[in-house]
């Protein structure tokens, strides 16, 4: 089967990390400053196109792509992101996002029947994952409970890890066993790097399995699967990675493939243990898990295509990997700091400074809820418990009516905390407006505008 005959674009073009011309890339309307990467990502013009010859492709011959071309070019892509995470290619595959692949997950493991089962989540689990979590307790509710470990940031990575021990030893004390524990990769709100590599081996050496909430890692931090080793393991390629929305790589070694039977959606890859279906796709050698994942339904999955175009931009039109990863940690070190030092307040980090080894940091705002804080200035900010989420709405949608940008905010140990991206297509200078916007919208708090 000839692939199409139609040229797919190409990149030849080396840009200069946060330059106007590296700026012109991306898609943003003129004035829009881009400072929450993490929460949506972006795509540069280059793999815009390749995005849509792929839907122009399908278009054009849609049997044809579909149940032939499309296979060999998901290959492709599942080789490429592969390479990059550095796992065997047949322990990946693709789905639309890490929140589907958490709960492909946790949908498909079956809860011993003694009732004795905990999942294990930590306070700072992303918002959908906890609710996913929330169901299926809900749903086994005599097989399978929830314990939440407390996080306060900042905090050590050694202390992380002993707050896990600890909580699996209380989940013992009670007759119970934890079965499985979410564990974040970077954390999104806040937005902090985890210990995840030593707490999958704490996982391991206690018989749990380890579910790597990886959305935020790939393209934000270095990555080695085969020798971090999870159980399971997802990440988004459409924040960090430079591809279209929405396309998650899901990794699962051999040994725990068989722990997933079904995609989300149960499709045309399934086995049953009791009927024996034909399928009208063509044939295929590739294993039971590759198959599951390869067709779930007539969907646009040409974000999953655009994978290997994204990263093959990442090395031709940026240097690649290693390159942007260094840029990206350095900006945000920088560009937090700025951002800290205007505020007159401090960038979230622990004493070994690994919770801003990625692409964002955490600065405080000068803004308490209900009482100040350590290290409050006379000037800062103390809103009451009904003030508080007035104020932090209004300010999040201030910042895009009226300054046209957008900085992810959380509250956290009682104050709030502005989370900011660093990209390649952002220098210190756009953290030096965003310090200015920030500014200029906690003065605005003071004077009690949101009222």
């Amino acid at each position: 089967m000839d692939l199409p005959v139609r040229s797919k674009p190409t990149n030849s073009e080396m840009f200069t990390f946060g330059s106007k011309e590296l700026k012109d890339q991306f898609l943003f309307e003129p004035g829009w400053l881009n400072m929450n990467h993490g929460s949506f990502g972006a795509i540069p013009k280059h793999i815009k196109e390749a995005f849509r010859f792929y839907q122009d492709e399908c278009e054009a011959r849609p049997d044809s792509f579909i149940r032939y071309e499309y296979p060999k070019l998901l290959d492709e892509a599942r080789a490429a992101v592969a390479e990059i995470i550095h796992a065997p290619v047949d322990s990946v595959v693709f789905l639309s996002n890490a929140t589907v692949g958490i709960n492909t997950i946790l949908k498909n493991l079956k809860w011993n029947p003694d009732g004795k089962d905990v999942i294990l989540s930590f306070s700072t689990v992303y918002t959908g994952v906890g609710k996913t979590v929330d169901y299926i307790t809900d749903y086994h509710d005599d097989l399978v409970s929830s314990k939440e470990i407390g996080l306060t940031y900042p905090i050590e990575d050694a202390d992380v890890v002993q707050k896990f021990r600890d909580a699996v030893k209380e989940v013992e004390a009670e007759g119970k066993r934890v079965r499985a524990s979410i564990i974040d990769v970077v954390s999104s709100l806040p937005g902090v790097v985890f210990p995840w590599e030593e707490l999958v081996k704490v996982c391991k050496d206690l018989g749990i399995l380890s579910v790597v909430d990886g959305a935020q890692a790939v393209g934000q931090v270095q990555l080695d699967l085969s020798a971090a080793d999870p159980d399971f393991f997802v990440s988004n390629c459409h924040k960090w990675l430079h591809s279209p929305r929405g396309g998650a790589v899901f990794y699962v070694p051999t040994r725990n493939q068989d722990l997933l039977p079904s995609a989300l959606a149960t499709s045309q890859g399934y086995v049953s243990r009791k009927v024996v279906r034909t399928s009208p796709l063509p044939p295929s050698s590739k294993t039971p898990f590759v198959k599951t994942f390869e067709f779930v339904g007539t969907l646009d999955n040409t974000p999953y295509l655009c994978v290997k175009d994204a990263i093959e931009w990442r090395r031709t039109a940026l240097g690649g990997e290693e390159k942007i990863l260094t840029y990206l940690r350095d900006l945000s070190r920088r560009g937090s700091k700025l951002i800290a030092e205007r505020l007159g307040t401090e960038v979230m980090d622990n004493s070994t400074g690994t919770l801003t080894e990625c692409a964002m940091a955490n600065v405080a705002l000068p803004i308490w809820s209900q009482k100040e804080g350590p290290g409050a200035k006379d000037a800062d900010v103390v809103l009451s418990a009904d003030e508080l989420p007035k104020a932090f709405q209004w300010i999040l949608e201030t910042m895009v009516k009226e300054y046209r940008t957008f900085i992810a905010l959380v509250i956290h140990d009682g104050r709030i905390w502005a989370r900011v991206s660093a990209q390649v297509y952002l220098d210190i200078e756009d953290y030096g407006r965003a310090a200015e916007i920030l500014e200029a919208l906690c003065a605005r708090v003071a004077k009690k505008e949101f009222v």
